[in-house]
């Protein structure tokens, strides 16, 4: 399975074309299970994601944090 890349602007960065949007796993949607939203952001890297998609809105910061203790 690829998910193919895209390039974003002019400096290089290239992401996979499908990302993983991570505001349901620190709101939204009720409370959310760590061990589930680790499991899946493996999941996605694994499968060639590269683009994880979160916001400082998310929290402030604790969206960013899960992310961190998942990578």
């Amino acid at each position: 399975m690829s998910l193919g890349k895209q390039k974003l602007g002019s400096q290089g960065l290239v992401v996979s074309s499908i990302g993983l949007g991570c505001m349901g796993m620190s709101q939204s949607y009720g409370p959310a299970d760590e061990a589930e939203s680790i499991a899946t952001i493996h999941r996605a890297i694994e499968l060639g994601c590269t683009f994880l998609d979160t916001a400082e809105v998310y929290g402030p910061f604790i969206n960013e944090e899960l992310l961190g203790r998942a990578l």
